[in-house]
């Protein structure tokens, strides 16, 4: 039985993109200035696999301190161009699954107000619960200054960042997570007539001064246009296993079954159980969140560093575990370089490495859309061409 894993390390861009200067991102390049700051990256498994490789398809200048090219990679290795308008999160899953968005999501101001009057009064009034903050803003942040108010008034914390994003925070004590969630639905409504990319549930916990969020996060996407490869792959009857947030990226469509996991460790683990010979014929799609989350946009370069080296680490162990009848594509969604100005995404060129156990790499060159893992994904599993895109596997 064929079975393929579908890992992405949210926001490991490798290199400004050629429009990158469009979005204010020129110069940036997430993984050789990680590399960069920490006096070297120690990634033994990615080195072998063919990480190193990767620059010189774009810069043979810009080498990832620490892990140089490797003689007879073990993995096929490119490099990949966004083609759709943005570099978030919902744009980069959605183009790898076979889309395109020729129109970007709408984004927002930082200051006050951010969201306009209109879709805050629909909200306050469908939930019956008011609003503060309405503005961008880091969540750990906006928790520790609103938290104390919301506590005494039970109104909704809601901010923004410089994705198109709504988030809606809540103190599980004051506001239960099922309510929450429920709000969330309602946003989520009244967002898609504004194009908003995700409304995004943030439960926190704690007294102030120690607020902490917890692992109830769930992201509400705006409806997907068209139907994308999981939605093929499960109607062909491959099972498709959702890790990590994916599920709620697609909106639940193309999923068969879920596991919501709270942070990279623990996508990890789910990952090594879920590993083996495959009882059916089965895509399992994870992405590593910590990367972007925790680092990325906390300009944390360290912790980034030290965050891709647990995952060499993993990898180490979960790829002795792969069948012949598998196939793992290690890939990104965009770039969070913690070295960069601001705390924003970064539009970069992604990494892509293929492997296949027994098959020695090559060189996949320079792809012009992340759709090229969708048609990969149809030609692994025989079920007929994808709209977009070009296969990588079997010559392609």
């Amino acid at each position: 039985m064929k079975r393929a894993i579908l890992l992405i390390l949210d926001s490991v861009g490798i290199g400004a993109a050629p429009d990158a200067a469009e979005y204010g991102d020129a110069g940036a390049n997430t993984l050789v200035h990680i590399a960069a700051a920490a006096g070297g990256l120690r990634l033994p498994c990615l080195q072998r696999l063919g990480l190193g490789n990767i620059p010189g398809l774009l810069d043979k200048a810009n080498e990832i301190a620490g892990v140089p090219p490797a003689a007879a990679p073990e993995a096929s290795f490119g490099v990949m161009r966004e083609v759709s308008c943005g570099k978030d999160t919902t744009t980069g899953h959605w183009e790898m699954a076979g889309l395109e968005l020729k129109e970007g999501f709408r984004l927002f101001p930082g200051a006050y107000p951010s969201f306009p009057a209109e879709l805050i009064g629909a909200f306050e009034a469908e939930t019956r619960r008011k609003v503060i903050g309405n503005k961008a803003a880091s969540g750990t942040v906006i928790i520790e200054e609103l938290g104390p108010r919301q506590m005494r008034t039970g109104e909704w914390i809601v901010y923004t960042s410089s994705d198109s994003v709504m988030q809606i925070a809540a103190h599980e004590e004051i506001i239960p997570p099922a309510e929450l969630y429920r709000g969330c639905e309602a946003a989520r409504r009244i967002a898609d007539h504004y194009r908003i990319g995700r409304v995004i549930a943030r439960p926190y916990l704690g007294r102030p001064g120690g607020f902490r969020r917890t692992a109830g996060r769930r992201d509400y996407s705006y409806p997907m246009p068209e139907p994308s490869v999981l939605e093929r792959l499960e109607a062909a009857g491959v099972t498709v296993t959702a890790v990590g947030k994916i599920e709620d990226i697609f909106n639940r469509r193309g999923i068969t079954r879920s596991f919501h996991t709270a942070g990279n460790a623990d996508t990890q683990a789910k990952l090594l159980e879920l590993g083996g010979p495959a009882p059916a014929e089965e895509l399992v799609f994870a992405n590593l969140i910590d990367f972007d989350m925790l680092y990325g946009h906390r300009r944390d370069a360290a912790g980034y560093a030290a965050a891709l080296e647990k995952t060499d680490q993993f990898l180490e162990k979960f790829i002795t575990g792969l069948g012949q009848d598998s196939i793992l594509i290690i890939t990104a969604d965009h770039g969070n370089d913690p070295t960069f100005r601001g705390t924003d995404h970064t539009r970069e060129f992604v990494p892509l490495l293929v492997f296949i156990p027994g098959r020695p790499g090559k060189s996949l060159g320079n792809r012009n859309g992340f759709y090229d893992v969708a048609q990969s994904l149809a030609a692994w599993f025989g079920i007929g061409p994808m709209p977009r895109g070009q296969s990588f596997l079997f010559g392609g």
